[in-house]
């Protein structure tokens, strides 16, 4: 019974996640279709329709495609920095036994690929595209572990998922350190502030939705002008929100108990509301509901659907679009050092990380997890749609040029890894 309900909460994540890679497939086919058809200047028209407000003292008008990669991404990272804050504090990865293994595989997964793609480039203007392979999108990953069913055991997916969460981590750092622009300490410092305040009254208890979007926007807002980019913002203002619940389980059962008892008690009225009694006792019961969640659970489990099958594929649609013809200028050179990297530096990576230590017994695999689970689930990490391009767009974003060669790249690395994936892990071993 325990295990069902451990496990009944995760196999609801990754079917979320199962169905989100399916709407970034379609979203990232439609991207192209159109941006290749007769109506591609309204592709790019929507892209670059500008919408924002100015003032005398401050202004905020941005491209649509920035708003989305600026502002709805930023949702995007507060949801994985509420998960990084629950895998460290009560997740898999709460503890150095836990950690090490999807450690091992982010770290191969993030080391190799870089020196792949470093190792290949030849010109000085791409080198800035290093960070592009470095993390793996989650969503497609899980969507393909998800089709070949019970081929492949939980326990794998359990590790896709701790890793891909320690991959975000350092993508979220590379972004933070190298990828932003020059940077005011002023407006930076204002931020730093008002986040340290919602850190303290995390620290007391105290948790309000509204005071926690109401600062989040102000500190957005701080993060975009001060030069440091405005997702990682989402990221910060994760780690404000409180894990803990206010009242334990068996304070809530006993007083779920009496409310119940209240209810049978109350009289009720012929019409179809609620008496008076009745009204007090509901609202009783929704107070103690609230008490009784934890704020962290209930806004991860609230925002999943909406990453998901909203912020997501809205993502794809207006970044994958790629106009591809006989005469486009393409950086053939950068298009096949990223799909060597996702494909070869990933693979490579991960699998020699897990497989090395697990021959020298610094970590423990679970036991039905083969080391050809260990291989497929490799190729599957140079999955690295969403961030992939969320970087590629980062580091090339004066060279529309390179942005168009770096899509390209990551969607034929991603493509070819999903498939070797999917082959390794659907053949079974003699």
């Amino acid at each position: 019974m325990i295990k069902k309900v451990l496990v009944t909460p995760f196999q609801k994540f990754v079917q979320i996640e199962s169905f989100s890679g399916i709407l970034l497939l379609i979203a990232t086919i439609v991207a192209l279709i159109w941006a290749n058809s007769p109506l591609s200047i309204y592709y790019t028209q929507l892209q670059e329709f500008k919408m924002g407000f100015t003032s005398d003292s401050f202004t905020l008008s941005k491209p649509l495609i920035l708003w989305v990669n600026d502002g709805l991404m930023a949702i995007f990272f507060f949801l994985i920095g509420l998960e990084i804050k629950r895998e460290f504090l009560i997740g898999g990865l709460n503890s150095a036994k836990k950690i090490a293994f999807p450690l091992i595989g982010a770290l191969g997964g993030v080391i190799i690929p870089v020196a792949f793609y470093l190792i290949l480039n030849n010109n000085p203007d791409t080198v800035r595209g290093w960070g592009v392979p470095m993390a793996t999108d989650i969503a497609f990953s899980l969507a393909v572990l998800n089709a070949l069913g019970k081929r492949v055991p939980l326990s794998l997916k359990l590790f896709l998922t701790a890793f891909a969460i320690v991959d975000d981590l350092a993508a979220v750092l590379v972004i933070a350190i190298f990828y932003s622009a020059n940077i005011s300490l002023g407006l930076l410092g204002i931020a730093l502030g008002l986040l340290a305040f919602l850190y303290f009254l995390s620290y007391k208890g105290y948790y309000s939705k509204f005071m926690l979007v109401s600062l989040g926007i102000v500190i957005w807002v701080l993060f975009l002008k001060s030069g440091l980019h405005p997702t990682l913002a989402g990221v910060l203002l994760a780690f404000s929100v409180p894990v803990m619940q206010k009242i334990k389980t068996i304070t809530f059962i006993e007083n779920l108990e009496n409310i119940v008892s209240n209810i049978r008690q109350s009289p009720v009225l012929e019409e179809p509301i609620l008496s008076k009694e009745q009204k007090s006792v509901i609202h009783n019961l929704e107070g103690w509901t609230k008490k009784y969640k934890s704020p962290l659970q209930n806004l991860e489990h609230k925002l999943h659907d909406w990453v998901g099958y909203l912020i997501i594929p809205v993502f794809a649609l207006f970044n994958a679009g790629v106009a591809i013809s006989g005469d486009m200028n393409l950086e053939t050179v950068l298009v096949v050092n990223i799909v060597v990297a996702l494909v070869l530096g990933k693979s490579i990576g991960v699998s020699s990380a897990v497989l090395f230590f697990k021959k020298i017994k610094l970590i423990q695999v679970p036991s039905d997890i083969t080391n050809r689970h260990i291989i497929g689930v490799s190729f599957l990490a140079g999955i690295g749609f969403t961030m992939a391009i969320f970087i590629a767009s980062l580091a090339f974003a004066d060279t529309p040029q390179y942005i168009d060669s770096a899509k390209i790249g990551v969607l034929l690395g991603s493509l070819l890894s999903a498939i070797i994936g999917y082959i390794v892990l659907r053949i079974k071993s003699k």
